[in-house]
């Protein structure tokens, strides 16, 4: 049974934000209300899109717009402009974009910004992986030796080669971190394989590269991953030396049979990850 009650947006019972974006929601009982401001520049397909995995919004909207205008335009290519004083109702699959540079502010009912929240959740999927960062040992001093020009050059060359690599054995590059790779692989066996060429290539061309490799659930989001063993893989890079592999056991233990040799590497405590944990030594062959 309906009942007597009123709410504030000064204390809203939910608030969201994303890029250039705020959702503040309240609840009353079965009804719910969200204040909804987008920033002047905001556009879903290029702020929201690539965070959803869609090429346009899966979220219907019906609501009331207060200030600014925005542009819809519909999948089939219907278009509309939306301004201040107007009642609205978009159904899914649809891009829009604030015109202007007023924001576009709305009261909007069914909340679109928990469904959106839902949405991102949905589609921030877990998946097994091997997760293999590089990094340039002392990258800083070598740039102060040699200039400016001189390390464009050899950066490009050993992207190159690290590229060739991550072909050879199926590697997905993530990112590059600078003088580094962020790279997943599907097979924990090619991503230590792949890592061993990778010191080797790399020392072809005077160059020496330490490696950290870690096999866990990672969060694929549009193209980037995240998730402890994104971290996890990080902190084992932190303690590689010079032309050194280390691996996690959880990878050692999946690589048993491989024919690749580790040797033990100790135990740590790595940053921000509870509990000491054993590392292994890649023995990488030389060069055939």
């Amino acid at each position: 049974m309906p009942r007597l009650q009123a709410k504030s947006f000064a204390s809203p019972d939910d608030v969201r934000t994303l890029p250039k974006v705020r959702f503040e929601t309240v609840g009353l009982d079965d009804a719910t209300v969200g204040h909804c401001s987008f920033d002047a520049g905001w556009r879903w397909s290029t702020d929201v899109g690539p965070m959803v995995g869609t090429t346009s919004c899966p979220i219907r909207h019906l609501g009331y717009a207060m200030s600014g205008t925005m542009r819809v335009v519909m999948d089939d290519g219907q278009a509309l402009d939306i301004g201040p004083g107007t009642v609205f109702d978009i159904p899914p699959g649809h891009d829009k974009w604030v015109v202007g540079d007023e924001p576009w502010v709305t009261l909007e009912w069914g909340a679109s910004g928990r469904a959106l929240g839902a949405a991102l959740h949905e589609t921030s999927t877990r998946s097994l992986a091997t997760v293999v960062f590089t990094d340039i040992v002392d990258s800083t001093s070598t740039l102060g030796q040699i200039g400016d020009a001189r390390w464009r050059e050899l950066l490009a060359n050993h992207n190159a080669r690290l590229r060739e690599a991550l072909n050879v054995y199926r590697g997905r590059e993530v990112k590059t971190t600078g003088d580094g790779f962020l790279a997943v692989f599907d097979s924990p066996t090619r991503a230590v394989q792949c890592a061993a060429e990778m010191t080797r290539s790399a020392r072809a061309i005077g160059v020496e590269i330490r490696v950290g490799v870690h096999t866990g659930e990672v969060e694929l989001v549009g193209d980037d991953v995240g998730g402890i063993a994104v971290h996890m893989a990080a902190r084992v890079l932190a303690l590689a030396g010079p032309n050194e592999v280390l691996v996690s056991s959880t990878t050692s233990d999946l690589i048993e049979g491989s024919g690749l040799v580790l040797e033990d590497a100790g135990s740590h405590e790595l940053k921000g990850l509870s509990g000491a944990r054993q590392l292994f030594r890649l023995v990488v062959p030389p060069t055939p």
